[in-house]
């Protein structure tokens, strides 16, 4: 947390079971600037807790996230930064969905509503993903003249393969839970508001086995499925600075305020 910022993070222990929390305090629950930091924070305050086997990160309200926050004032002023200071800014997405992939013990996202943009690529970056029935992912980046960045590509791709990774990033299709999980892009289907209940049955699966063993097997999966991610993810902050200086990128996000359809140029 940044000065006297609000808490929009909480973390709960219950064993060796930790639920992290975020809460914007609306139904949104967007992904502003200072909520990635103090999600980073809550993932790295595990890097030296041994006590932990499976963290669960749930949201409050009946939205996981509609996705990154067009309207925060942070971010629209980092926009505006020289180009050294603008690049910073931009992968603090990244680095908190990388401090999510790295935390050793197991990490199962529990999703109720709508997961968008920065709330899904958050999603992917965790371990396991527990859905509502009534749920929905949607990646509407391109919809709004951006790229998707933060490591989400290769992450989507890895689950549901590149075909359908185009359909999601590409088309934007918006995936209910059902199909995501036909997909392979969630793990688990709970009935409206159990989410985060079925999400601590494995967390508690996770709890009952030996902990060193388990943090050292998660290792070794991801070290085998993931070792080219950061090879073809590494610039796509730099696309997106990019994208963010297009024509399209300002008609999109204009649009979208004006609740109005795109005309987009190629400019």
């Amino acid at each position: 947390m940044t000065g006297n910022s609000a808490k929009l993070v909480t973390i709960e222990r219950e064993g060796r079971i930790a639920i992290v929390r975020f809460d914007r305090g609306d139904k949104a629950n967007a992904m502003s600037l200072e909520l990635c930091r103090q999600l980073t924070q809550a993932a790295r305050s595990f890097e030296n807790d041994a006590s932990v086997s499976a963290v669960i990160l749930t949201a409050a309200g009946s939205n996981f996230s509609l996705g990154a926050d067009l309207k925060d004032a942070e971010g629209a002023a980092a926009r505006k930064l020289p180009l050294a200071e603008r690049r910073l800014s931009l992968q603090t997405g990244g680095r908190m969905c990388r401090a999510w992939e790295e935390i050793e013990a197991l990490t199962i996202v529990a999703i109720e509503g709508w997961c968008v943009g920065g709330g899904a690529a958050l999603a992917v970056a965790c371990d396991l993903r527990v859905a509502s029935r009534d749920a929905h992912l949607y990646v509407p980046e391109i919809e709004r003249g951006m790229n998707l960045s933060w490591g989400a590509i290769p992450r989507i791709t890895h689950l549901v393969g590149h075909a359908k990774a185009k359909r999601i990033v590409i088309l934007s299709e918006k995936v209910s839970a059902p199909v995501a999980a036909d997909w392979g892009l969630v793990d688990s289907l709970s009935e409206p508001g159990s989410a985060l209940a079925d999400a601590r049955q494995w967390a508690e699966r996770a709890a009952s086995l030996p902990p060193v063993q388990l943090r050292m097997i998660k290792q070794a999966i991801n070290a085998s499925a993931f070792a080219l991610d950061r090879a073809v993810s590494h610039a796509d902050f730099d696309q997106f600075a990019l994208a963010a200086g297009s024509g399209d990128f300002e008609e999109g996000t204009r649009s979208f305020l004006e609740r109005r359809p795109p005309r987009y140029t190629g400019a």
